[in-house]
């Protein structure tokens, strides 16, 4: 491999057997959120805005990241870019959007799960290279990222972020300065990435979706008067008032140029494995995910819930927002009635920390209270989508209790956590998850409830009602689609110089 001249262009409630109880500071209300991507290319006659509708369609998609946010646009083959920090809604105004001028525009909106939250690593990338530009946005996590950042370091390349996203920026610029068109050096750049990636692509004169071979993250095609745009989710679509075409397959290469549309696929062809947490937890439940509805997933996963944990008691109430839907299956399969237990204060911001340890505690109260005359003396079932390590949902059980819950039984939309995540989900390390080593009956005990089921493996399979793709369980199960690291390193890329 030859030296890369680029020039990026981008200004007990313990979780341990020992019974330490560790600092909510460091604790996330939810899992990671992965990114968001988005991309359109306007037709010539159509009277859209690139800027603007990629401002919509990330609103549509904030609930992915919300750690920074950023949109390219692309005039005759240059390309603008403004990122910042923080949520969509203010990191624009129509001042910003009007400059931001062309007939392309790609879009992102990002949660770290490789490198930390600073501007410098908010997306899209923008790069400069002897064959013209490149801007990209990605959602996912490759597994290979620090061999292929080394091989390319050892080689001159010289890197300003610390994601694997630019990582993938450099691999294809490099393909793309021995091939003769992008498509060919996304195609060939394929061989080289291992791991989760969904792709949105400018270079000077075309729009590109790609979505790696086994189809770990979403990626769908729509299309709006006619102009055509790319998607994590439908939800964005809908949003800008897009019709949907298609998902964009495992392997594939979506190219517009000229205002038509064309696809090609790569090399490798493996075994789909869409992340199964997608439906349960991930995306917003108005959206249509490889050919199944994310709420009705989220029902049915309920209703399996019912059947394979039924317990006697007088409402069933959802922990906002995703255990919600699952807690409307539970219902209606059980015949107990369904209520609102909990409400979110959704004026807190998601990173809010509260100095103190007394103040601390008191974390989640700022964030859920209890309805005190809807749950009082009542046998509760509380569904939500997941424990990861236990402290959060104890906190909601005490909640429940201090107002009145007489018993609380916890039924959990998704099977124990058990093994970290390596394709773009914050799911830590085996050491700082509540499941592996304890049994159900331990976890029990640790969060305070008088009762507590988890969905089967084997019902997962089932939720996604009139999918076609397969599915990644690796965090349940341990059967990764990929040879992949001992455990998760988020920051790789932030070595000190001779560590």
């Amino acid at each position: 491999m030859g030296r890369i001249e680029v020039l990026i262009q981008m200004g007990c409630n313990c979780v341990k057997k020992s019974c330490e109880i560790r600092d909510i500071d460091k604790m996330p209300w939810k899992l990671g959120e992965e990114c968001g991507v988005f991309g359109i290319y306007v037709a010539e006659g159509d009277d859209l805005h690139p800027a603007f509708e990629t401002y919509s369609a990330l609103y549509a998609l904030q609930h992915r990241g919300q750690e920074s946010c950023g949109i390219a646009t692309n005039k005759g083959g240059v390309i603008s870019l403004h990122t910042e920090m923080g949520l969509v809604r203010d990191a624009f105004n129509p001042e910003i959007l009007e400059k931001l001028d062309g007939n392309m525009a790609i879009g992102h909106c990002r949660y770290a799960t490789t490198g930390t939250a600073t501007r410098s690593n908010a997306q899209p990338i923008v790069m400069s290279h002897i064959k013209g530009n490149l801007a990209l946005a990605h959602n996912g996590n490759l597994v290979n990222a620090q061999a292929l950042r080394r091989e390319i370091e050892l080689n001159g390349g010289i890197f300003r972020m610390s994601n694997d996203s630019e990582v993938i920026s450099y691999v294809i610029v490099r393909e793309r300065l021995k091939t003769g068109s992008i498509e060919q050096a996304v195609k060939n750049a394929m061989n080289h990435l291992i791991g989760a990636y969904s792709l949105v692509i400018m270079s000077p004169r075309k729009l590109m979706a790609v979505r790696d071979p086994y189809g770990f993250r979403p990626l769908c095609i729509g299309k709006i008067e006619n102009s055509y745009v790319f998607a994590s989710e439908t939800c964005a679509l809908d949003t800008i008032g897009a019709t949907f075409v298609r998902d964009v397959e495992p392997g594939e290469i979506v190219i517009v140029e000229d205002g038509e549309m064309r696809s090609i696929f790569c090399d490798k062809k493996e075994r789909s494995a869409t992340c199964i947490f997608e439906y349960i937890y991930f995306a917003r439940p108005d959206s249509v995910i490889d050919g199944a509805s994310v709420e009705r997933a989220r029902q049915e996963a309920g209703k399996h819930l019912a059947i394979e944990h039924p317990v006697e008691a007088d409402i069933v109430i959802g922990v906002p927002d995703s255990g919600l839907s699952a807690a409307i299956g539970y219902s209606k399969e059980s015949h107990i009635p369904y209520g609102v237990g909990l409400i979110k204060n959704r004026y807190v911001d998601r990173t809010f920390i509260q100095p103190g340890q007394s103040r601390r505690e008191n974390a989640v109260r700022m964030k859920l209270n209890a309805l005190a005359e809807v749950i009082r003396g009542k046998r509760v079932i509380m569904v939500d989508d997941s424990i990861v390590r236990g402290t959060t949902c104890a906190r909601i059980v005490s909640i429940l209790r201090d107002a009145g819950a007489k018993e609380v039984h916890m039924r959990v939309s998704s099977p124990p956590f058990l093994h970290p995540c390596f394709f773009g989900t914050d799911i830590p390390d085996r050491e700082l998850l509540i499941a592996p080593g304890r049994t159900v009956e331990e976890i029990r005990r640790i969060i305070g409830v008088d009762s507590l089921g988890f969905l089967s493996i084997e019902a997962t399979q089932k939720i996604a009602v009139g999918a076609h793709c397969g599915f990644c369980d690796a965090c349940f199960t341990g059967n990764y689609p990929v040879a992949v690291p001992d455990k998760v390193e988020k920051n790789i890329f932030e070595r000190r110089i001779g560590e």
